[in-house]
């Protein structure tokens, strides 16, 4: 999708810092920084959602075991959150999943 932020990104057309990439996803730094570890995990493949008729459950599959491998590397240890927004009322401002991974302090259990 041509004007979507998150393909651009994919793309390398808008900079990230990128702390994983492979040939399905990568992972990169949220520009908020909220909490003191929030990384986006991001598929390369675009769909806006799991209701989107194009959703790839085996690609989320594979995003959730890549957490999983990298939880070390990535600083989450002590714990983490994942969070998909999906639609206006969520909070989801790029139209294209993508997953929040919230750690690095005790996150507030509000909405949880």
């Amino acid at each position: 999708m041509s004007d979507c932020l998150f393909c651009k990104i994919v793309k390398g057309e808008i900079p990230s810092t990128k702390h994983y990439e492979d040939d399905d996803m990568i992972i990169i730094s949220d520009i908020l920084g909220e909490p003191k570890i929030h990384y986006l995990l991001i598929p390369k493949k675009h769909f806006t959602g799991i209701e989107d008729k194009n959703c790839d459950f085996e690609l989320l599959k594979k995003c959730f075991i890549k957490i999983s491998e990298l939880s070390d590397k990535l600083g989450l240890s002590g714990g983490y959150r994942l969070a998909i927004n999906y639609g206006k009322d969520s909070g989801q401002s790029v139209p294209h999943l993508h997953i929040h991974i919230l750690a690095g302090e005790k996150l507030s259990d509000k909405f949880w």
